[in-house]
């Protein structure tokens, strides 16, 4: 396929876009930059690879709003990975190391992630984990916590982002808990969560997505007239520690999480 040569954009739409690493490469852009520079066929893929064995053609996936500019985020952070000293980095972020890989909890699940940006864990990895995880290994700034809640909206940036926030997360995730109001506690048990007592509401949980990223998920049921409503509160801290962008990743794909734990309990 000559026309696919240099030009990553017009390769990356061939591609399944899971950044699975199965071809060797840590995301689908780094490998569609590879074959349009000509060091790769596009049976380094292995979808791909199956595709062309059965002569299936292969044309342009539809892409996702946002797919391309996701990728490019995340090749950005795994460039970042090079200067990263994971045992200068650990103790700032909350992590560990073993051997030459950091060892950093989430939801208390350890995800092990090595040098180049690689991922494993003791789970199947989710993909909406990579990009908020690398983002708070490589972030420039790291606080403690503070023990101060806020909302989305008063970090920099939230307020540009809250209406996505809102439709994305905050708004679904209120539209579950009216029709399952027991999710909360398998999020307690499945997620290491702890429900509180300090903050009125029917229901308040305390999760930690990443050690120094705490989350505060309030649920109030309707009353008489008012509607139900759900706000997620972050502590002050997850400013510093994560991009703005990523902290939405983060809740987005905890509420797709959640939803998806819910259909399979119904």
């Amino acid at each position: 396929m000559d026309e696919l040569a240099g030009n990553p954009l017009r390769v990356y739409k061939l591609l399944p876009k899971t950044n699975c690493g199965l071809c060797q490469l840590p995301s689908c852009l780094a490998f569609a930059a590879e074959v349009a520079a000509g060091r790769k066929g596009l049976q380094g893929c292995p979808q791909l690879a199956t595709e062309l064995r059965r002569g299936l053609p292969v044309g342009p996936r539809r892409r996702e709003e946002g797919e391309v500019e996701q990728a490019e985020f995340i090749d950005r952070l795994l460039r970042k990975m090079d200067s990263i000293d994971f045992s200068v980095v650990a103790p700032q972020i909350g992590a560990t190391v073993r051997g030459n890989r950091l060892v950093v909890n989430s939801l208390g699940k350890d995800f092990v992630v090595d040098a180049k940006g690689g991922i494993t864990s003791e789970c199947h990895v989710i993909s909406w984990v990579r990009a908020p995880l690398l983002s708070y290994i490589t972030n420039p700034t790291h606080a403690e916590i503070t023990g101060q809640w806020v909302s989305f909206r008063e970090f920099q940036g939230g307020i540009e982002w809250q209406p996505l926030f809102r439709s994305r997360c905050e708004e679904p995730l209120r539209l579950l808990a009216d029709v399952n109001q027991g999710l909360f506690g398998d999020i307690v048990d499945l997620f290491m969560g702890k429900t509180i007592e300090w903050y009125e509401a029917d229901i308040a949980v305390l999760l930690h997505p990443l050690p120094r990223a705490p989350i505060l998920i309030c649920y109030q049921g309707a009353e008489d007239d008012l509607p139900s409503r759900l706000t997620i509160f972050f502590d002050r801290c997850c400013g510093t520690n994560l991009h703005i962008k990523a902290i939405f990743t983060l809740c987005a794909g905890l509420v797709r999480m959640f939803t998806a734990i819910a259909e399979r309990h119904r």
